[in-house]
């Protein structure tokens, strides 16, 4: 298993070692003991999936306050682009964000720290996404970025006229006009 730092403060990239042969493969998605010596502290209390076909862009989410949550995020099957925008006040990459492409065949997994906003957009005809949290969902501590927001210029990869967002993620406000309640 090779954990990667990245310029992001506590965001990691996990690339699991693959065990494959005739009967298909092997690997391991978690490991407590690999993942501390990574300085990676990560406990699981929810666990959750998603399966999109292509074009939808779900995102800029996140939790604040007493429920904020750090992820553990990789995709079973297909292609996504995977998105974390740094909204911790102080931190070094303040307003930047981060992307890799996540796949059922890379297996390449991302930690996301708490105070991030992350959202992901599918590139292949389906994705499956699965996604552990260190908290639970809290609708009340829930927030949220628009997608996009010029001053973010995030590119998702989907033109615009094939993207499939749901209503709520058109309505969260821009990063500039949202509330931030992350400190670093």
């Amino acid at each position: 298993m090779i954990i990667t730092e990245t310029k992001f403060p506590g965001l990691k990239v996990i690339e699991p070692t693959v065990f494959g042969d005739a009967r298909g493969y092997f690997f391991e998605s978690y490991h407590e003991e690999k993942f501390a010596e990574a300085g990676v502290q990560f406990r699981t209390v929810q666990d959750n999936e998603s399966k999109s076909k292509y074009g939808v862009v779900r995102g800029l989410h996140y939790q604040f306050g007493e429920m904020a949550q750090a992820k553990r995020v990789r995709v079973i099957y297909g292609e996504v682009l995977d998105v974390a925008l740094d909204i911790r006040k102080g931190s070094p990459t303040y307003g930047e964000y981060f992307e890799v492409l996540l796949t059922g065949e890379n297996k390449k997994q991302v930690i996301i720290p708490k105070g991030f906003a992350h959202g992901f957009s599918v590139l292949s005809d389906d994705a499956i996404f699965t996604y552990n949290c260190d908290a639970l969902y809290s609708p009340a501590h829930e927030g949220g970025i628009l997608l996009d927001d010029p001053a973010l210029n995030i590119d998702w990869r989907i033109p615009k006229d094939k993207m499939i967002v749901s209503e709520r993620d058109t309505s969260w406000k821009s990063f500039k006009e949202t509330e931030i309640r992350f400190q670093f």
